[in-house]
């Protein structure tokens, strides 16, 4: 990594009460925040925006979208009121070499984003755009288009991902201390092994990898961003796992940084 290049990061994000109830997934964000350097501006890839075509947030000023249901009252009440940046929503549709649509009206900062946010930088002081994933594209289309936003990092923007490696609401366990299903085990160690080893193709093509990789991924959006983050890497950089673990059975929650 060269000295002024900011690291590309992916979180696994969890629930929604982990923004209530800090853990050590949480203390693992608020100890990457405080090793990186400073950015100008953040731009957010969260499972938690699916659209049709590519949209990137352009206001001044997001609001902070409470995008669940079912949870207590003071989760609502959560704001991380920092502030937008439309120049790098210009600079991210620059970058894109398909129609990117400006939106300044309808989304804000998610809590995808702003679960992981609100650790790292739990000050709300550094600009934040999010892109959306584009719900009919490929895999392999996502990894494509993300590797375009490459010029961002060595322009002091951090590029934080968030979703789930695995993530499988049918079959979770909300007991403490529940038991990983061994597929979510194995598909969560699979993803590691082939992250150190720089086979992006086999993540990719995840759909490849069998049964346990179905029953991790049985919906590809918490797994997309996963993807944005490994097309960041260059041939000289690493993979470093700074948190991993499977909560509730079959959530991963795994983080990665490329540097």
């Amino acid at each position: 990594m060269t000295s002024h290049r900011q690291p590309a990061i992916f979180a696994g994000h969890g629930s929604p009460m982990y923004a209530l109830e800090p853990n050590r997934f949480t203390e693992a964000w608020s100890a990457l925040g405080k090793s990186l350097k400073r950015p100008d501006a953040i731009l957010v890839i969260s499972a938690h925006w699916v659209t049709r075509g590519v949209w990137v947030t352009a206001m001044p000023k997001p609001k902070t979208i409470h995008d669940f249901g079912g949870f207590p009252q003071a989760l609502f009440e959560i704001q991380y009121p920092a502030p937008g940046s439309p120049a790098l929503a210009d600079r991210v549709k620059e970058l894109l070499n398909i129609p990117v649509v400006l939106e300044e009206n309808e989304w804000g900062i998610d809590h995808g984003a702003w679960s992981v946010l609100k650790y790292l930088y739990p000050n709300a002081d550094v600009p934040v755009v999010q892109l959306s994933l584009d719900g009919s594209m490929s895999a392999r289309e996502h990894y494509e288009l993300a590797k375009q936003l490459r010029p961002l990092r060595d322009e002091n923007i951090l590029i934080l991902s968030s979703g789930n490696v695995v993530h499988n609401l049918r079959t979770l366990h909300w007991q403490d201390g529940a038991e990983p299903y061994p597929w979510a085990t194995e598909f969560n160690d699979f993803f590691v092994s082939q992250l150190h080893a720089k086979h992006h193709d086999s993540l990719i093509e995840w759909d490849h990898y069998g049964e346990a990789a179905h029953l991790s991924i049985p919906t590809a959006e918490h797994y997309w961003p996963a993807l944005y983050t490994l097309a960041l890497q260059d041939e000289s950089e690493h993979a470093t796992v700074y948190v991993d673990g499977i909560e509730m059975s079959s959530i991963s929650m795994l983080g990665f940084s490329i540097q």
